[in-house]
């Protein structure tokens, strides 16, 4: 018995050692790595000062129409990430496509990440730009700040386009995510280790091997920061201040809802109801899954164009 609980214990030493020599080498490859991937990072857009912090901007194209763009949460780089849907509306529309503090190349902020302050921050990007009169289009969590953005700004946007965007009262937003234990994963490298081994998706032709190269560098940097578990860990409160809210209803919207959303049933249902609560509301479900925008970029584009030719013809 004795040599058995003696083997148990320099068996139960050697696998704590092991560990904790492989998290060493993590940690140290993630901080050499990070310093080392500074200059590698690919340089694009603007920045303009928002609360002291550099927000990072593109502005892509010209016509009638502004469209400004805002990401789906923990979006890496949304630049990139946009840049199929960019390519396509840029060629008769200026699509403004905007980095929210923590996101892409900004700055990261200590500025609690609710719905209040994102809104406050993009506005205030929009001012410094001189842009006043613009169609919103976002991305999944976009679908929460754009209800505060068109609370508070009824006159400056013309149409909400929604691409597979979160609805208050959709279902499991009451989570609470375990940060401090994320923050850990990200110091011990090993949330990079994870994009190594799984990669980053956008498998799709829309994306080249350099786009994939730099969203990974792009994500090793904000993935799991400080400013990405902070607006982590505001969701549940961000959606339940959501609870019950409309867009106003002069604005026009258009939904583009995920089809066939197996872990929500409901979820072209939700999008109805959203529309529904507008005198000018449509939506168009779309086969595929949450990153419509990354695989049917052309089809949103082209049903946006249709939809809007009359719409935005004159001031809403």
């Amino acid at each position: 018995m004795k040599k058995f609980v003696k083997r148990a214990l320099v068996s139960i030493v050697a696998v704590t050692a092991t560990v904790a020599v492989a998290l060493a080498t993590t940690t140290v490859v993630n901080v050499v790595a990070s310093e080392s991937e500074k200059d590698a990072i690919d340089s694009y857009g603007r920045f303009v000062t928002v609360d002291g912090r550099r927000m990072n901007v593109v502005i892509a194209g010209t016509g009638p129409t502004d469209i400004v763009l805002l990401p789906g949460f923990g979006t890496a780089s949304p630049v990139i990430d946009f840049s199929p849907l960019v390519d396509d509306l840029a060629a008769d529309h200026r699509v403004i496509v905007i980095e929210p503090l923590g996101y892409g190349l900004s700055d990261g902020t200590e500025s609690a990440r609710t719905t209040a302050n994102i809104v406050t921050e993009v506005h205030d990007a929009l001012e410094q730009l001189g842009i006043d009169r613009y169609v919103l289009m976002g991305h999944s969590i976009a679908g929460i700040y754009a209800l505060e953005m068109a609370a508070r700004h009824p006159e400056e946007i013309q149409a909400f386009v929604g691409i597979d965007t979160s609805v208050p009262g959709q279902p499991h937003m009451d989570t609470e995510f375990p940060t401090d234990l994320l923050a850990a994963v990200r110091a011990l490298g090993l949330a990079r280790a994870v994009v190594a081994v799984g990669g980053v998706g956008y498998e799709t032709d829309a994306y080249s091997d350099h786009d994939r190269e730099q969203i990974a560098m792009i994500s090793n940097r904000t993935s799991m920061a400080p400013t990405y578990l902070d607006e982590m860990s505001h969701i549940a409160s961000n959606f339940a201040d959501a609870e019950g809210r409309t867009f106003p209803e002069h604005l026009p919207v258009l939904l583009f809802a995920e089809a066939d959303n197996a872990s929500n049933p409901d979820w072209v249902a939700l999008h109805e109801a959203q529309a529904e609560s507008v005198a000018d509301g449509a939506v168009i479900p779309v086969p595929g899954g949450h990153y419509l925008h990354h695989t049917h970029a052309t089809e949103i584009a082209e049903d946006f164009r249709t939809w809007s030719s009359e719409r935005m013809t004159s001031p809403q």
